[in-house]
């Protein structure tokens, strides 16, 4: 499958560079009769944008969602489904003078590397901007797996450098709780301090990174294959696709390697519905690469933003000593607006595994 494009049978293709005419989505495989409008895709997109505050780049994109296929009469139609957004406020100039020079921990070496012809403006692809396309598509994965099974998917900060959230109740966590504050931490002292940590690397001219936890509740047990499509791989693969990521942890992740097995199980019982559960649940509501019923959990970590506005030495593609002082508009940290693209792509992977286990459409 290109590079571009991910899913079995919820199929989703993003288009688009930074500083192009448009980004975008085309999702296929939803099925027909599900209701879908504009709006809802909107609201998506309206948590991820640009120019939120003070802690995000100043890019003024409005990101308004332009449906143009495969929606009629506010129903899915069952066919590709198109979602466009037109840039508005492109400036490419401030990347003309650096259109030979690598920027250290950029794509642009690796992006000539592979292909032998990029976009510098902005970081064509390889920029976060990308992920326009991918929220729209988890908005309409959302609303699938809404109608399929009722499933809820949140995602918040869950540190900023060395700032900890304290531990949340992962089954009453909300996402109006998530979007009280900026920061999108639900622990208020927490993202106090995260917030200051932010401006403080945004005045010294810098960046800083953190980590963002999720949960999916509502997933029903069987999801998932066992052996190379495990149901935790694709999320790993899916979370860790999102520019800027570079850890994934499922369940109890690394902590998980420090117990012993008398620790680390997860017992089974029944609740008092006689359903099939776990006593807890450090697996992460998978086992065996399979949903188990449980919560899903899962946790990623984002790196330090590389543009960052201080002079640093590099080469060109030439190979010859050159220096890059960026001038444009970057955030300090992704992660607040990392929140909603995290939910998105854990939106889809799950949407592409319960279309697996189901073959007729919605009524």
């Amino acid at each position: 499958m290109p590079g571009s494009s991910t899913g079995r049978l919820f199929v989703v293709t993003t288009f688009g560079e930074s500083h192009g005419p448009a980004v975008g989505c085309v999702v296929d495989g939803c099925p027909a009769g599900m209701p879908l409008d504009v709006a809802h895709i909107q609201a998506a997109l309206d948590r991820r944008r640009p120019n939120q505050g003070r802690l995000t780049t100043r890019r003024k994109e409005g990101d308004r969602a332009e449906l143009l296929a495969g929606v009629f009469e506010g129903r899915t139609l069952g066919t590709p489904i198109c979602v466009i957004v037109r840039n508005e406020d492109a400036d490419p100039r401030d990347y003309d003078r650096w259109r030979g020079i690598y920027r250290p921990s950029h794509a642009d070496f690796t992006w000539d590397a592979r292909f032998g012809h990029r976009d510098h403006r902005g970081g064509g692809r390889a920029s976060a901007r990308e992920t326009v396309g991918r929220v729209a598509a988890g908005a309409i994965a959302e609303r699938l797996l809404a109608a399929l099974h009722g499933i809820e998917i949140v995602a918040w900060v869950d540190s900023v450098e060395n700032i900890q959230c304290d531990p949340i109740d992962v089954n009453a966590i909300t996402r109006a709780a998530v979007d009280a504050n900026e920061v999108r931490c639900p622990d208020t002292p927490a993202a106090i301090e995260m917030i200051a940590a932010i401006d403080a690397a945004r005045r010294d001219r810098d960046s800083v990174g953190g980590t963002i936890r999720c949960i999916a509740r509502g997933v029903p047990a069987g999801l998932g294959e066992p052996v190379f499509d495990k149901l935790e791989a694709d999320l790993a693969a899916a979370c860790l696709s999102i520019p800027a990521a570079k850890a994934f942890e499922s369940g109890s992740g690394f902590e998980g390697a420090s117990q012993r097995g008398s620790e680390h199980n997860d017992l089974f019982d029944t609740d008092p519905a006689a359903r099939i559960v776990t006593r807890s649940n450090r697996s992460g509501g998978i086992q065996g690469g399979i949903s188990n019923g449980m919560p899903i959990t899962m946790r990623v970590a984002f790196k330090p933003v590389a543009t960052i506005p201080r002079e640093q030495p590099t080469v060109d593609s030439a190979g010859r000593p050159a220096r890059v002082d960026p001038r444009g508009r970057h955030d300090p940290c992704v992660l607040a607006r990392a929140v909603p693209v995290v939910e998105s792509m854990v939106a889809i992977v799950i949407a592409d595994h319960a279309l697996r286990i189901r073959t007729t459409g919605l009524s």
